[in-house]
């Protein structure tokens, strides 16, 4: 092909992207449900607008590269260190159960032994990519529930690495399984030492000459170095080119420039991923799905009912909470990206044939589509369990039972304490609930009231003694979740006084139809909060001020609405 055919491809798949993947997001569907209907659409499939991918294809790999990259930058070695066996125990357990019965599942369908050991391991991962930016969605990341799903995804991300390794040895020819094994861990293992090694004492005094430098090419070249030759390291020892992406992650994670590390990849892994998953979708056979509909909807509701049971049976085996067991079976029922990536491997080195690649790969599209129906269907029965069953004995005090007449503070961040100090300063008690473990466990260190709590939630409210208390003051930055707050205590408790923070006057006229007490605009105090020192600076004296700055309040910020919005 000349360079121009090689341009056109180029401009296809980048136009795939613009066009499709917008329409999806529009819609609230994930980003890689537009990128695998992209590359469907225009796949050989599909228009067939592109033919030969080969090089699409070896390019679109090192998304995943830069993929398992980016996860060892948020772990750590540290990070790993801290996390306990009960953690560690769940993950095993869900990759080793459902991978186990869905693998023994398809091989009673008299698929061979390797061939159904592939497809329980590719089935049994969840999708990280879909799961986390759901929790982000739904401010869900810190609560008991977000944290039991993170802990299984974070397991699973690890099982990739032995997975691949495992497929790569079996479509080894020339050698037995045994023999191979043996070869690739002494192989791996001399790998590993050298790439810890150099990791621990070069990295650190590398980036620290390269930042000195301060040349954002150079940066960026040596990141890119870093990742690409670690992986080459271990692809060059018999293991793969993610294990050495995930150990460069998991070593700069230890040093001071992972944030910038992060900020600087970020856009080449999520071109390359995006690419990786649309050279998925144009080798997805629309055609032979339609053809074999029937079987492919029995698989993906068999796959999301029996991962469902699963997991739910071993979060509760742990002692997790029916209603956070539900919900977390349900968030992880569906198949996953690296199911792709092993299956695409397996297909390439003839360990599963065509026609069940395409089966496995709709199978887990499809999954993935559900995947938002299944977090809604999770937020419902885990709250319609929680008020039959969860009472949280565990998650607040006694003490609080006997609290009342005190001043319930919805959100402990920077305003949250604020209007903590000020009421301690007067001598008013006040119980406070917020999602960041980290921050509730320092203010419980100090002997601070202050627990951990989703404030979204009635029943969590009621836990702390909502109506008990004298008045509740919201101080989430959450449009959203303020409003569902305020909209249910309004209905519950009629008389209830209730203090709101808002963000600007839209979301203030929002709040006080809604039945808040009092809201008060963040950004139109902060505005007159600098007015202020602006007047001081001319010489106004404090009455002029005072007197000038309360006008604006009185007329509830309208002449302050028209300056920001330029009427």
């Amino acid at each position: 092909m000349n360079q121009s055919g090689y341009l056109i491809d180029v401009l296809i798949f980048l136009a795939a992207m613009v066009i499709i993947v917008p329409i999806f997001q529009r819609f609230k569907l994930s980003p890689i449900l537009g990128y695998l209907a992209g590359g469907m659409l225009i796949g050989p499939y599909g228009f067939a607008l592109i033919g030969e991918t080969s090089a699409a294809q070896t390019l679109a790999h090192f998304g995943v590269v830069f993929l398992l990259f980016m996860i060892g930058l948020e772990l750590s070695f540290r990070r790993l260190r801290t996390l306990g066996g009960k953690v560690f125990g769940l993950g095993s357990m869900q990759v080793l159960i459902s991978g186990s019965i869905i693998g023994l599942i398809a091989y009673i369908f008299g698929l061979g032994a390797y061939t159904s050991a592939i497809i329980g391991g590719g089935l049994a991962l969840s999708s990280t990519a879909f799961v986390l930016q759901l929790l982000e969605e739904r401010r869900e990341r810190a609560t008991r529930f977000g944290l039991t799903t993170f802990s299984i995804l974070l397991l699973q991300d690890l099982a990739v690495v032995p997975l691949l390794v495992f497929v790569t040895l079996v479509g080894t020819p020339g050698a037995s399984f045994l023999e191979t094994l043996g070869l690739a861990a002494m192989n791996g293992g001399a790998a590993l030492i050298i790439v810890l090694v150099f990791g621990r004492l070069f990295l650190r005094p590398v980036y620290k000459m390269i930042a000195n430098t301060r040349s954002t090419e150079l940066f960026v070249s040596t990141t890119l170095l870093t990742v690409l030759g670690m992986a080459w390291i271990m692809s060059s020892a018999g293991l793969s080119l993610e294990l050495g992406a995930l150990l460069a992650g998991l070593l700069l994670a230890e040093t001071e420039y992972r944030h910038q590390i992060e900020a600087d990849i970020k856009p080449f892994r999520g071109i390359l991923l995006g690419l990786f998953f649309m050279t998925i979708g144009m080798s997805i056979n629309i055609g032979f799905i339609v053809a074999n509909i029937g079987l492919i909807t029995v698989l993906v509701i068999g796959l999301m009912l029996g991962k469902t049971i699963i997991t739910t049976f071993l979060c509760r085996i742990i002692g997790t909470p029916i209603s956070t067991s539900v919900q977390t079976g349900l968030a992880l029922s569906q198949g996953g990206e690296f199911g792709f990536v092993i299956f695409g491997a397996a297909l390439v080195l003839g360990l599963i044939t065509q026609n069940v690649s395409q089966i496995l790969m709709a199978v887990i599209a499809l999954s993935m589509v559900a995947t938002p129906a299944m977090f809604f269907i999770g937020r419902y029965l885990a709250d319609q369990l929680k008020k039959r069953s969860d009472t949280q004995p565990d998650s607040f005090d006694e003490s609080i039972a006997d609290v009342k007449n005190h001043v319930l503070i919805a959100g402990f961040g920077r305003v949250g304490q604020t209007v903590a100090n000020v009421l301690s300063d007067a001598g008013i008690s006040y119980v406070a609930l917020d999602l960041d473990q980290k921050r509730v466990s320092k203010c419980r260190d100090k002997g601070m009231p202050v627990y951990f709590g989703d404030a979204d939630r009635l029943h969590v409210l009621q836990a702390v003694g909502v109506g008990r208390a004298q008045m509740v003051v919201i101080t989430i930055d959450h449009a959203k979740n303020t409003s569902r707050i305020v909209s249910a205590l309004r209905v519950q408790y009629p008389d209830l006084p209730i203090y709101v923070r808002a963000r600007d006057q839209q979301h203030v006229r929002s709040l006080e139809k809604m039945g808040a007490t009092e809201v008060v605009s963040e950004a139109a105090e902060s505005s007159l909060q600098l007015g202020s020192e602006v007047l001081k600076s001319f010489g106004l004296s404090i009455d002029e001020i005072t007197s000038l700055i309360q006008t604006y309040r009185e007329d509830d910020y309208e002449k302050l609405e028209e300056i920001i919005s330029g009427k």
